[in-house]
């Protein structure tokens, strides 16, 4: 049976604090007491073992009780030993550990005054005042700054393990929203230019293996790109994602239409609308049915305002994982995203620029 809690922060220092119960056979030892007084002496210290031990597996105002009762001991033990003060002593630094600061000043107050009162009343010597109401002034008052102390560690250990938490969570689902990005594309063009050699096998020979030193090729570029996503490495240049969007789209038979101006942006921005792009004429290729697609980008009133628009069927109003991660890192850098599905599917995200550079513009 464990005497104390597994908690490492108590270690052996409880033990330690025992040390102090000598001094309340010091006055049965000079006084040379018979066995009843031994005996009475015994059990009082049997009793304040028990209640020592058991303070320590409770927390909070339940621990008021057990103080009261090792209280209870000093006071019924002073007019015959002087030495009962300490228990005094060890009531008042477990009142510290009841409640808030406040709650436990005033209760380690009320116990001083009945001490006080017990002393006065029964002219008990002055060692005994020193010890019991000094020490236990002293030491209560410094057992409540450490034990709130204490308790504020262990909140702000608590939070910072939420933090922790919640850090794991939001990397998870950023994690997930880049494979998501990286492979969704790249695998929809595989899957493309695929059919697309099958179809050419027979009609066009040269050209469908054109097709699939392409298909090799995106395989490479994927595998890499997974690689520097897992690192944290995953952006690409807007200009060039632009560029490759293009051709993915006239793979797919679908005319591109591009109007970009030079935009000032910082490596969190590109990144942000490079992805974009890459979902958007994804859901172009995969889903719209579209004939053209234009993409622009321009600086407008301080901001940058990339339009990605399709001739396709529109309609589809729910947004999927990808719209809502692009909407995500989109909101997060302080932008918008509006996403229109009357006639075709327009997706416009502005992005607003620093103050230096939307002053230059």
């Amino acid at each position: 049976m464990r005497l104390l809690p597994p908690n490492q922060e108590l270690g052996w220092t409880p033990y330690v604090w025992l040390i102090y119960l000598g001094f309340f056979f010091v006055q049965p030892v000079v006084d040379r007491a018979g066995w009843k007084e031994w005996l009475a002496t015994g059990l009082a210290s049997g009793v304040f073992l028990v209640l020592y031990f058991a303070s320590y597996w409770v927390r909070g105002r339940r621990r008021l009780g057990i103080a009261a009762a090792i209280a209870l001991l000093g006071l019924a033990f002073a007019p015959w030993n002087e030495g009962a003060a300490v228990f005094i002593i060890y009531a008042s630094t477990g009142i510290a550990y009841i409640g808030n600061a406040g709650f436990a000043a005033k209760a380690l107050g009320g116990l001083l005054l009945v001490v006080a009162g017990e002393a006065f009343l029964l002219h008990l010597h002055v060692w005994f005042w020193i010890f019991a109401i000094g020490l236990s002034l002293a030491l209560g008052s410094v057992s409540i700054h450490f034990a709130q102390r204490s308790e504020a560690n262990r909140r702000l250990r608590m939070a910072q393990d939420e933090i922790e938490h919640l850090a794991r969570v939001a990397e998870r689902e950023r994690i997930a929203r880049d494979l998501h990005d990286v492979l969704g594309h790249t695998l929809s063009v595989v899957v493309l230019k695929s059919e697309l050699a099958a179809k050419l096998v027979g009609q066009d020979p040269a050209r469908a293996e054109s097709e699939i030193r392409d298909v090799e090729r995106i395989s490479r570029e994927a595998l890499a790109e997974v690689r520097k996503a897992i690192g944290g490495y995953r952006a690409r240049g807007l200009e060039e994602e632009i560029a490759r969007a293009a051709s993915t789209l006239r793979t797919a038979g679908v005319t591109p239409q591009c109007e970009t101006a030079t935009v000032p942006l910082s490596p969190a921005q590109e990144t942000v609308l490079a992805l974009a792009v890459r979902e958007a004429v994804t859901y172009v290729v995969r889903h719209a049915g579209a004939a053209h697609c234009r993409m622009k980008i321009e600086r407008v009133n301080g901001c940058c305002r990339l339009e990605i628009q399709d001739d396709g069927r529109g309609g589809a109003q729910v947004e999927g994982n990808g719209v809502r991660g692009m909407r995500e890192r989109v909101e997060a850098l302080g932008g918008t995203l509006q996403r229109e599905t009357t006639a075709g599917t327009r997706v416009t995200i502005v992005l607003p620029l620093a103050a230096g550079e939307s002053a230059n513009g």
